[in-house]
């Protein structure tokens, strides 16, 4: 009887064990599964750079303005400098490519062009055949010199190139075709008699 007893506390006690070491063994994985929480959290900030690159595409169109030069008032490009318009284009088709274009680089747009100061309906784009969108005013493809280096050059004023000539252009969207004002020429001075011419009336 005795032995019974002893077998059955035995069966008992490995039993009890048995499950101490599931329960420990099922607590002791947990961790693990708590540990991975945090990873798509920490994925979020990822598409923040798309997102502030694209915000810098074509924010805005070309601007158009008038502005002072020594050719008087002509049309400039929202940082002044000059735009040019080529008498061989045909209508508001340009005719300035390849190797004109790199001369002559057309003032293109991603957006809706404006007219900062000038009649707004002048304004507006012509599809070039590189498919790059060009300003237009009065209906002339309007184009950059590749020698003015600064606001308010008009390097490319009056030259002949590409089989047309180049002209800045006026508020009313016709070709500048003056030369830069000339300094007025000094007004002629009165001659002032001299004391010898003078002293032929002292006999009289």
């Amino acid at each position: 009887m005795k032995r019974v007893i002893v077998i059955a506390l035995g069966a008992a006690s490995v039993a009890a064990l048995a499950a101490g070491c599931s329960s420990s063994g099922t607590t002791a994985s947990s961790p693990p599964a708590s540990s991975s929480a945090p990873a798509p959290a920490s994925s979020a900030p990822a598409s923040s750079p798309a997102t502030s690159g694209g915000g810098g595409a074509s924010a805005a169109g070309a601007t158009v303005k008038a502005q002072n030069s020594s050719l008087g008032q002509i049309l400039v490009d929202g940082s002044g400098r000059t735009l040019y318009l080529f008498t061989a284009d045909t209508g508001s088709t340009s005719n300035c490519n390849g190797t004109c274009a790199l001369a002559w680089p057309p003032d293109t747009t991603t957006g809706q062009p404006t007219a900062n100061g000038l009649t707004a309906s002048m304004v507006g784009t012509t599809m070039r055949t590189d498919h790059r969108t060009e300003v237009t005013y009065n209906g002339h493809p309007l184009y950059y010199f590749e020698h003015d280096s600064r606001p308010g050059d008009v390097n490319g004023e009056g030259v002949n190139a590409f089989g047309g000539s180049w002209y800045a252009v006026s508020p009313s969207g016709t070709a500048v075709t003056g030369s830069a004002p000339a300094a007025p020429a000094p007004a002629p001075s009165t001659p002032t008699p001299s004391p010898s011419s003078g002293g032929g009336y002292g006999g009289y």
